[in-house]
């Protein structure tokens, strides 16, 4: 079972928030984690641009990642959102288990889930 963590930022709380709520409500994410406002700095069509973003960690099965970067797309307000994805090498088995339950079609989530 392949886990992730992806990462984007957003440009606000609320759409952070929106975002989240889809991604875990369409069994995209097991869980997501939405940090306080950062800054970033990075170059977009030759300008250099400086900007308050709140970043998202979003933990899913490496079997979704297509089908999560969709969404992200699909609803995220920046014409080119940041989409990068880690390995989760090794992690607490029962909470990698529970992050693949979580991400499967409601009714195929019961048989992976192991119990701590």
């Amino acid at each position: 079972m392949d886990t992730l963590l992806v990462l984007t930022n957003l440009p606000d709380e609320a759409s952070a928030e929106r975002l989240a709520g889809v991604l875990v409500e369409q069994r995209l994410a097991a869980c997501i984690t939405i940090f306080p406002g950062v800054r970033s700095v990075y170059r977009w069509q030759g300008v250099i641009e400086r900007a308050g973003e709140v970043p998202l960690l979003i933990k899913t099965a490496a079997d979704r990642f297509d089908a999560l970067c969709t969404a992200i797309r699909a609803h995220h307000p920046y014409e080119l959102p940041e989409i990068v994805a880690v390995d989760i090498a090794t992690g607490l088995p029962e909470y990698l288990a529970w992050v693949h339950a979580e991400t499967r079609p409601a009714g195929e989530q019961a048989d992976l889930l192991v119990q701590p």
